[in-house]
């Protein structure tokens, strides 16, 4: 079975749910359009190429938005992840900017610590993804006043006060279009519209980011499970998404 048919359940409120979306990323390209003509735009989306982000990057692209698209990869993505980033930078409307870590940062690393080093400590896994991810990201989102996530709510208990837009970082604000959204209106969205999906969804993975970090999970386990399942739960966020205080972004109180 795949994805589609496994999860695609729209919810009662689904067109509420994405009218506000459309309306979220819609006021986003009006606040951060370019400066001046010939220039890019202050707001891009991160991509992931999950479920979630090829739902976001299909609606900036079916409703002609001036809003970028970038994607951090690693270099230790799936093959299926970079095939669809392939696929993506094909068709997309919108410019595909890809991001990679700084060489020479990787390979002293990997020389110190060995290939296997996120498996030894947390510590040394949140250096890896420092290196792959963070810097990459902080390179990606230079000179930009706001970004676009994937985010929802319903992804996991650390992330369930997650705002659609979030105002807590001064430097920039996050917008998370698709916060309300359920996993079944996501995948509803997706076979309405066709959309191009990384087939690791068919195996049971929900969640997708670097192969060593990643895993297929059985029926009944949390959706990000197979996101570094050798650490604890409170630990399992890589960084791309924790406020400057060090704890995972929320709404306001």
């Amino acid at each position: 079975m795949n994805a589609i048919k496994l999860n695609a359940r729209a919810s009662a409120d689904f067109d509420a749910k994405l009218a506000e979306t459309v309306s979220v990323l819609q006021q986003a390209a009006r606040d951060y359009a370019p400066p001046a003509a010939g220039s890019a735009p202050l707001v891009s989306q991160a991509s992931s190429l999950g479920a979630e982000d090829v739902v976001i990057s299909h609606l900036i692209n079916s409703l002609q938005l001036d809003i970028g698209i970038f994607v951090l990869e690693t270099g230790m993505l799936h093959p299926e992840t970079l095939d669809l980033l392939a696929r993506l930078q094909a068709t997309s409307r919108a410019p595909i900017e890809v991001f990679t870590p700084r060489n020479e940062a990787v390979v002293q690393f990997v020389a110190r610590e060995g290939k296997d080093a996120m498996y030894k400590s947390i510590e040394l896994r949140k250096g890896c993804c420092h290196i792959r991810k963070i810097e990459p990201l902080e390179r990606a989102l230079a000179g930009k006043k706001a970004w676009i996530t994937g985010l929802r709510r319903e992804q996991s208990g650390a992330r369930a006060e997650v705002p659609l837009i979030d105002t807590t970082d001064a430097t920039r604000v996050k917008i998370n279009p698709l916060a309300n959204w359920t996993w079944g209106d996501v995948w509803h969205f997706i076979a309405i519209n066709k959309i191009d999906y990384n087939p690791l969804h068919d195996q049971f993975y929900p969640s997708i980011g670097c192969a060593p970090c990643t895993r297929a999970i059985s029926l009944g386990e949390d959706f990000r499970a197979g996101r570094w399942w050798w650490e604890d739960e409170t630990a399992k966020e890589c960084g791309l998404h924790v406020s400057p205080s060090g704890t995972l972004e929320k709404a306001p109180a």
